[in-house]
C-alpha cells in the first residue's frame, strides 16, 4: 500500500492552482476545486476548508492577474509597433465594455475556462475601478468556488466530470459565436463587388 500525502498537501496544491489561473495562466484550477471537492466527499479533506482555500486563491490571484494587466498589460497594448492601431482599438473597445459591462463579465467569467484567467487582466489594462472589480470578484469567488466545491463533494466524480464539460463547451460555443460575429462584421465592411 502507498502512503498517502498529508491532506494539508491538498490545501497547498489548491491554492497554488487556483492562484496561478486567477493569476492569468492557464492552468487547470478548475480541476483542482472540483478534485479537492471529491475528495472533500470522500472525507479525505474538510469542504469548508476547501471552500475558504479556494476563495482565498481564485481573488488574491484575480487581483494580481488585475494589477498586470493595469501595469504591464496596458503598456504592452499601447506601445508603438507592428499591430499598434489594431491594439489601441481593442484597448479601447474592451475600456467600452467594461464600463458598462465589466461588473458582470468579472462575476461570470468564474463559470468560463478561458475568460476565468483572461478576465481580471482585460480589467485591469482596460482600468476598470479596482474596489469595482473586487467587489464583484469577490461575489463570483464565493459563489463559484463554493458551487463547485459543494456539487463535486454531494454529487461527487460524475458532477465533476459534467460541469467541467459544460464549462468547455460553453468555451467553444463562445468562441464559434465570436467567430461568427467577426466574420459576418467582415463581410459587411467588405466593399460590395460590381
Amino acid at each position: 500500500m502507498l502512503l498517502a500525502p498529508p491532506a494539508d498537501l491538498g490545501y497547498f496544491a489548491l491554492f497554488g492552482l487556483l492562484f496561478a489561473e486567477s493569476s492569468g495562466l492557464p492552468v487547470p484550477g478548475e480541476t483542482a476545486l472540483l478534485a479537492a471537492g471529491v475528495l472533500a466527499g470522500a472525507g479525505h479533506l474538510s469542504l469548508w476548508t476547501v471552500i475558504v482555500v479556494a476563495i482565498g486563491a481564485a481573488i488574491l490571484g484575480d487581483n494580481l492577474g488585475f494589477a498586470i494587466g493595469r501595469r504591464g498589460g496596458r503598456r504592452l497594448l499601447l506601445r508603438p509597433g507592428r499591430m499598434a492601431r489594431w491594439r489601441w482599438r481593442s484597448l479601447t473597445r474592451a475600456e467600452r465594455f467594461f464600463a458598462r459591462h465589466g461588473h458582470r463579465a468579472v462575476f461570470l467569467a468564474r463559470w468560463v475556462p478561458v475568460a476565468r484567467y483572461l478576465t481580471p487582466l482585460t480589467a485591469g489594462a482596460a482600468l476598470m475601478p479596482w474596489r469595482r472589480f473586487l467587489a464583484y470578484n469577490f461575489a463570483g469567488a464565493l459563489a463559484w468556488c463554493a458551487s463547485l466545491a459543494l456539487l463535486a463533494a454531494l454529487v461527487g466524480p460524475a458532477a465533476a466530470a459534467s460541469v467541467s464539460g459544460l464549462g468547455l463547451a460553453a468555451t467553444a460555443a463562445g468562441a464559434l459565436a465570436g467567430a461568427a460575429r467577426a466574420i459576418v462584421a467582415r463581410r459587411r465592411a467588405a466593399p460590395a463587388a460590381v
